[in-house]
């Protein structure tokens, strides 16, 4: 005795058996879907392949450090300059977290004006700079400065400087933000830089007694 014929599937959707379009229309469309599935699949592999092969270039080609800002010995220089000039080469004593990364003796400027300067990088990273000006005039003091005007003066270890505060001012003063000045023998001393007045203060106790002893 034969078996009935098997009657198609009722499908939920549609509460009647699929039409052979339509079950032709379904199974390309899971075909379509499952070929998408796959593609975005891959891409992801590839990506993480490549990400892969990326971190271990990172991991094994050598890389060069950071450049390390230079640290010159302004202390012997000074002392190998001391006696070219009618004063004494300052050379300030300053914490270790301090140091320099400029030191030179100008001769021969335009301006005949000789000077010492000292350029420093303080424990805050910021700028300070140093210069003495042997028998100098009001142009190069004003060079120096940037043309800023004073606001006051300030007493540091019993020596009076003529401070310059531009840090408000919104001119264009390049680094010198904030200035102090003093004069003694035959030294103009100028100090200048985007330091805090903390930093300027530990500079200038740091050069008084030489400033003093002239």
């Amino acid at each position: 005795m034969r078996a009935p014929a098997r009657q198609p599937a009722v499908v939920a959707e549609l509460g009647r058996p699929e039409t052979p379009e339509e079950t032709a229309a379904r199974k390309a469309d899971d075909s379509r879907k499952h070929r998408s599935r796959q593609t975005v699949n891959n891409l992801v592999l590839s990506l993480l392949a490549i990400l892969g092969v990326v971190l271990i270039i990172v991991m094994v080609v050598p890389r060069a450090d950071a450049p390390v800002a230079p640290k010159v010995d302004y202390a012997q220089l000074a002392a190998a300059g001391q006696g070219s000039e009618p004063d004494p080469l300052v050379s300030p004593v300053l914490p270790n977290s301090w140091h320099a990364n400029a030191a030179e003796l100008r001769t021969g400027a335009a301006d005949r004006i000789d000077s010492w300067y000292i350029g420093l990088i303080t424990p805050k990273q910021q700028y300070i700079g140093i210069s003495q000006g042997f028998h100098a005039n009001a142009t190069w003091l004003a060079d120096q400065l940037r043309s800023s005007e004073p606001d006051g003066s300030i007493t540091i270890d019993s020596v009076v400087w003529t401070r310059y505060d531009n840090r408000a001012s919104g001119g264009d003063f390049g680094n010198v933000q904030y200035a102090l000045t003093t004069a003694s023998g035959a030294s103009t001393y100028v100090i200048f830089g985007t330091a805090g007045d903390q930093e300027f203060r530990t500079v200038a106790q740091a050069m008084a007694g030489a400033i003093r002893a002239q």
